[in-house]
């Protein structure tokens, strides 16, 4: 079963490089496609909370339709048609034609995020030890990909239609060799599995509820650098564009470090330690960038930011896919709850900016640390531990298969 492990996380690291090219490839090219279409920011806003709530509306779908078809199921089918949707972005014509496509991308990717993560959660169980944290390293590692051959194909002249288009037709074929390598989901307990199919919609602990909490703050402190620190660096701290277009990045590769850190330090230290430990250092790496008297100061700041933030949801993801038997649905809540999270953010921090100014509506982002801090500390210590748990094979085997593995 090693072996079958082994290949079932590569399959679930590769599913999230990919989707983080896909969702990656769709931001990078936005402002490309607003300057085409000559739409204006409160468009390309717009278009923005388009995708974000059709991902947030198949979240919620999720708890259904994972209790039903599993993990493996969602994202042989929701894999191709994110990339579908994509072509559909490439190809619009008009600023309605664009939200409508950006609506059905979110929709697909939003099934792809709970699918991909309930799928890192079986992982996760059948080995008995964290690996969570080191799938979302390659989210990461999608997303700064798809800044690079962003930047590749705007230095060759490819037109913002023919990049989007190798994108997506790449990906399809990749989505669908990488079904192949996905895990089933943990069976019910006996006595479950009628129940779970005409009762799917039943109550989660109280304790996926928290960590969709933790969840939420997390993605909205990840929202307030994605969002706003360029024009943080640029307003603000009166940084060039240039210095300014350094934020992200920078804040990105503190993620991917912490990221491919996070599963040891969560092995040495626990779950909860970790979350409130990161809670309380996203707190003061915040206020170290508010406070930052120079530009470079502040840069440097965001990447001790990405260093903090970067381990809490993939933590808290992980720990609500132990939380019941079936990991899907309660992933699927707490994603959602995360997404949420997202949305929110920029409408919060784009009002206190007007009412004060951005530097005092960032702090925010100060009281999600000590948020996520105060509730780690609520977390019982029977919930933040891996359960091993076996894993359906995809097939019975043969007797002549049985004969030549017990030869061999």
């Amino acid at each position: 079963m090693t072996r079958a492990l082994r290949k079932a996380r590569h399959g679930a690291v590769l599913t999230f490089v990919l989707a983080g090219l896909m969702c990656g490839t769709f931001t990078v090219r936005l402002p490309a496609l607003a300057d085409r279409l000559h739409l204006p920011e409160s468009a390309v806003g717009l278009t923005l909370l388009s995708w974000g709530i059709g991902a947030l509306l198949t979240m919620q779908l999720m708890r259904v339709v994972l209790a039903r078809i599993g993990s493996r199921g969602v994202l042989r089918a929701a894999a191709p048609l994110c990339a579908a949707s994509l072509v559909l972005v490439a190809f619009a014509p008009s600023f309605p034609v664009l939200a409508l496509a950006a609506a059905l991308f979110g929709m697909a990717f939003g099934a792809v995020d709970v699918g991909m993560n309930a799928q890192g959660s079986a992982v996760e169980r059948a080995y008995g030890r964290p690996v969570m944290s080191g799938m979302h390293a390659g989210w990461c590692v999608g997303a700064i990909s798809a800044g690079l051959v962003g930047t590749a194909a705007i230095a060759l002249g490819l037109s913002l239609t023919a990049h989007i288009l190798v994108v997506a037709l790449l990906s399809v074929p990749a989505a669908l060799a990488l079904s192949r390598m996905h895990l089933p989901d943990p069976a019910p307990e006996a006595g479950e599995a009628g129940r779970s199919s005409s009762r799917p919609r039943r109550r989660l602990p109280g304790v996926v509820y928290l960590l969709g909490a933790v969840t939420f703050a997390g993605f909205m402190a990840e929202g307030v650098v994605a969002d706003w620190n360029g024009l943080y660096l640029m307003d603000t701290l009166r940084a060039s564009e240039a210095v300014a277009a350094l934020g992200y990045p920078v804040f990105e590769a503190g993620m991917l470090l912490a990221r491919l850190a996070g599963d040891r330090l969560r092995g040495r230290y626990g779950a909860r330690g970790l979350i409130m430990f990161s809670g309380a250092a996203t707190a003061l790496a915040f206020l170290a960038v508010i406070a930052a008297p120079v530009t470079m100061a502040a840069v440097a700041g965001l990447f001790f930011i990405g260093l903090s933030v970067a381990t809490i949801s993939p933590m808290a993801l992980s720990l609500a896919g132990t939380a019941t038997r079936e990991p899907g649905p309660a992933i699927a809540q707490a994603s959602a709850m995360g997404y949420a999270g997202l949305l929110l953010g920029p409408v919060v921090i784009g009002f206190l900016s007007s009412a004060a100014s951005l530097r005092v509506a960032m702090g925010v982002a100060v009281v999600l640390g000590v948020v996520i801090a105060v509730a780690a500390r609520l977390l019982p210590a029977s919930r933040t531990e891996i359960i091993p748990l076996p894993v359906r094979p995809a097939r019975e085997e043969t007797d002549e298969e049985v004969r030549l593995r017990a030869a061999a």
